[in-house]
């Protein structure tokens, strides 16, 4: 799987496929890489986690396998599950031969083909493919239950998964794991020993400069600064959910889509919902300090 002699062949082939990041980020993905350990990624929403895993898969050329974690995750779920309406019409046509097949009608039953396979079983299989071992990324660990996470730590330490009517299936390489939390709630400790840590925090203003530069390259070098600089302020206020890089970069599509090549007053105004999500934060804003941000940014 290691494809990377250096750091700076990390950062430099990140920066290739867009994704602008700093050295210790950098180095966390390659040491992740190395070592063949899980990367734990925590941080705001909308600052470019699940992205490092978008990213990582296209460069590597490696199959992107997504868990979307949410509140009440069922374990089995997200490994597998029999498909339960072609078993109901394969027993009707094994009626038909009669009870002399009846023992070959359950192998037949819980066979492979029958078998609904989910993100971690999908990992695991894939890790045998001559493609090599896929990018695992399950995302928003802290939406799911701590039962899940127990039950990742297992997982995570052995790398196999036991089916009763199939029987134990191994990883012939374990997956490259990234995993991502908007720390809505702590991730267990035991967790993050297995895992290496970073902490992706809101860009610096020379950074998200770069980021749109990269992402948005329709955007003049004027309005992707004064764009910027806008979000950086605005970051500053006490809103109920601040912008991340995400919110960034669909305000300046949003802008460029509007023919627009720097910000006004009335600009901002029309495309706040772009940017904020949350109507007490646009009220706030158009209470008089729309104005006020833009001066700022345009200085």
């Amino acid at each position: 799987m290691m494809m990377f002699a250096s750091i700076d062949d990390v950062q430099q082939a990140l920066a290739a496929n867009q994704y602008v990041a700093d050295r210790p980020l950098a180095t966390a993905i390659f040491l992740a890489l190395k070592l063949q350990k899980p990367l734990l990624l925590e941080g705001e929403a909308g600052v470019g986690k699940t992205e490092v895993a978008k990213t990582l898969a296209s460069l590597t050329g490696r199959r992107l396998i997504r868990l979307q974690c949410y509140e009440g995750l069922d374990v089995n779920t997200t490994i597998y599950e029999w498909n339960y309406t072609r078993q109901m019409l394969q027993i009707r046509l094994l009626e038909q031969g009669g009870a002399a097949h009846a023992q070959q009608a359950m192998h037949e039953l819980f066979g492979p083909e029958f078998l609904i396979k989910r993100p971690l079983l999908q990992a695991i299989e894939a890790s045998t493919d001559d493609e090599g071992p896929p990018i695992l990324l399950i995302d928003e660990l802290d939406r799911a239950d701590e039962e899940f996470e127990a039950f990742l730590l297992e997982l995570l330490s052995d790398w196999q998964i036991s089916i009763p009517e199939i029987g134990t299936i191994r990883a012939a390489q374990p997956p490259t794991v990234i995993l991502t939390s908007n720390r809505t709630r702590e991730v267990h400790d035991a967790l993050k020993r297995r895992c290496l840590f970073y902490w992706i925090d809101y860009p610096s203003l020379e950074k998200e400069q770069q980021i749109v530069a990269a992402k948005v390259p329709g955007a003049s070098e004027q309005l992707s600064r004064q764009v910027t600089i806008f979000v950086q302020e605005l970051r500053k206020l006490d809103l109920y959910k601040l912008p991340g890089v995400a919110e960034t970069l669909d305000w300046t599509q949003a802008l460029v889509a509007l023919d627009a090549h720097e910000l006004t007053v009335s600009a901002v105004d029309d495309t706040l919902g772009a940017i904020l999500k949350y109507q007490d934060d646009i009220n706030q804003l158009r209470t008089g300090a729309v104005r006020s941000l833009v001066e700022k940014a345009t200085r």
